[in-house]
């Protein structure tokens, strides 16, 4: 039996560089951000000056990685016109700026003659890779951890 790969937590507590992400799905049915969504399709809005009605778990641990010295990278690819969730990740992503996240956004027509794996990833420290495995509907399957050069075969 091969031992249990490390969570997304130990990836990132054990990161001392570098935490790369790269995003390139329209919507992700996160139940836990569904909430959230619902919300925000209802006219709420994030208050930067009101941290802490925004501030929540994920970024705490963001912050704690940008504190000793990771630096976090997200870079999303999206469809135009953007779908309804890419505008919601948009209007919030003040709240990751805020943890110490640098973000980039790149439209899809303008990444045609980029080499992109088929699906999102994190890298740590440019060794360890974690490909997120979703379902056409968004839903989070799993995923894979490697540290080998090339991709993982399924």
């Amino acid at each position: 039996m091969s031992p249990k790969p490390p969570t997304f937590v130990e990836l990132l507590n054990a990161a001392r560089h570098s935490a790369v992400h790269l995003e390139m799905r329209d919507s992700y049915d996160d139940p836990d951000e569904a909430p959230r969504v619902a919300a925000w399709r209802a006219g709420h809005r994030h208050d930067p000056a009101d941290r802490a009605s925004w501030w929540r778990p994920w970024l705490d641990l963001v912050s704690e990685a940008v504190e000793r010295g990771v630096v976090i990278r997200r870079a999303r690819i999206v469809s135009e016109p953007v779908s309804e969730y890419t505008r919601y990740l948009h209007e919030g992503t003040c709240t990751n700026m805020a943890a110490g996240e640098q973000i980039r956004w790149l439209p899809r027509r303008q990444a045609s003659d980029l080499a992109l794996p088929g699906n999102d990833f994190w890298v740590f420290d440019g060794t360890v890779m974690r490909f997120g495995h979703f379902s056409g509907e968004g839903t989070y399957l799993g995923d894979e951890v490697t540290t080998s050069p090339t991709a993982p075969s399924p």
